[in-house]
């Protein structure tokens, strides 16, 4: 007997909006057991390669500092019932690291990232496409604690970023794929009613 396919759904949203908290929420009210959890920042390209000044020079909010086509690979291995290898990725060094996690198939796979639905390919695989929609003045906020507190950022360095790329490729990129989302959440895991409808829809599409 086959079993019925997976439900794909894809959160995005502008860096710091509050996808992470969003997905957070999805997973503990409906199960951890019951979803295999892909983050897009783990597949950004290993830059290894390069010395330090290139790296340096590399825009990480383009949809090319992304290996996309591994992401799209892996969610349709777990759709058919197969377990992946996650990359790890050191923001630190920015580098991909040797180590990889392994992510079981489950009945539902929820994907996150900013630029989850830029690429057509990769999107068309969401059955639920979520958009996290935040003011931009909360979102730096956001970003800045989360540089460096978690990724070892200097204050300067993120706002040097921010203004040099992150802010320029959320105009063209991240904003106009909000027109893609089935549900647009502003206010992100703050928006208990808007996570409420959601938790419920996904309830009813698993029964």
């Amino acid at each position: 007997m086959k079993h019925p396919d997976p439900l794909v759904i894809g959160i995005a949203g502008g860096s710091g909006s509050g996808k992470t908290t969003v997905a957070n929420a999805i997973l503990g009210r409906v199960g951890y057991d019951r979803i295999a959890f892909l983050q897009h920042d783990s597949y950004y390209k290993d830059l290894s390669g390069l010395p330090p000044v290139q790296r340096a020079e590399v825009n990480f909010d383009h949809p090319d500092s992304l290996e996309t086509e591994l992401l799209i690979e892996h969610i349709a291995s777990l759709r058919d019932g197969k377990p992946v290898d996650v990359p790890v990725y050191d923001f630190a060094t920015d580098r991909r690291t040797s180590q990889t996690f392994i992510i079981q198939p489950r009945s539902v796979i929820l994907v996150e990232g900013i630029l989850i639905f830029t690429e057509a390919k990769l999107r068309k695989m969401f059955n639920v496409k979520i958009f996290v929609d935040t003011d931009a003045d909360l979102r730096f906020i956001r970003r800045l604690e989360r540089d460096i507190h978690e990724r070892g950022r200097s204050t300067e360095s993120v706002i040097a970023q921010y203004q040099a790329t992150v802010r320029p490729m959320h105009l063209e990129f991240v904003e106009p794929s909000k027109r893609y989302a089935d549900v647009i959440i502003p206010e992100g895991g703050f928006n208990t009613a808007a996570l409420d409808m959601v938790v419920a829809r996904i309830e009813a599409l698993l029964k």
